[in-house]
């Protein structure tokens, strides 16, 4: 999947999407979108950021992509803010962090869970590898350097178990 986002020359994508969602408010923003939330005025209601800030991080989320900004209203214009694909995609990267957090809560302490929508019962998600369904937070999966590693990645990664990793087309 291509995207809009270019932040400095970062090649980590661990940094290079903390540089964009890493801020509490734009994960709220993420996370009212995901709720159906849409409007200015509904984001700065929920999270109770400031209109200038929230105008700011509405603008950085529709230059990376991650937003589209579409009118909804002509007099005054009014605009609204849709996720993208990419936008879409980083569902699961909330997921896992609201569930991260709650796994260091006992079940009476939480504030928000993840439920079935159809059954209601909570559910616990976990990240799997989508080829063989097996959950990848074991030891046995490491990270090694990837088809474009520059130099620095490929010296931190050097001695990796199958260090070179193919492209997924």
């Amino acid at each position: 999947m291509a995207s809009k986002i270019r932040l400095e020359d970062r090649e980590c994508p661990l940094s290079t999407t903390l540089g964009v969602v890493g801020e509490w408010w734009t994960v709220l923003i993420l996370h009212d979108c995901f709720d159906g939330y849409s409007r200015f005025d509904e984001f700065e209601a929920n999270i109770g950021l400031s209109s200038s800030m929230l105008t700011s991080r509405l603008k950085s989320l529709v230059e990376a992509g991650i937003l589209e900004r579409k009118p909804y209203q002509e007099r005054p214009v009014r605009y609204e803010y849709a996720l993208t694909d990419l936008g879409r995609s980083l569902r699961p990267v909330l997921v896992s962090l609201a569930a991260w957090r709650n796994a260091q809560l006992a079940p009476q302490e939480r504030s928000m869970i993840l439920v079935d929508s159809r059954t209601g019962r909570e559910v616990e998600p976990v990240v799997v590898d989508a080829a063989t369904g097996d959950r990848v937070d074991g030891t046995q999966y490491v990270y090694a350097a990837g088809p474009s590693a520059g130099d620095a990645m490929r010296k931190r990664y050097e001695g990796v178990a199958n260090t070179h990793v193919e492209a997924r087309t």
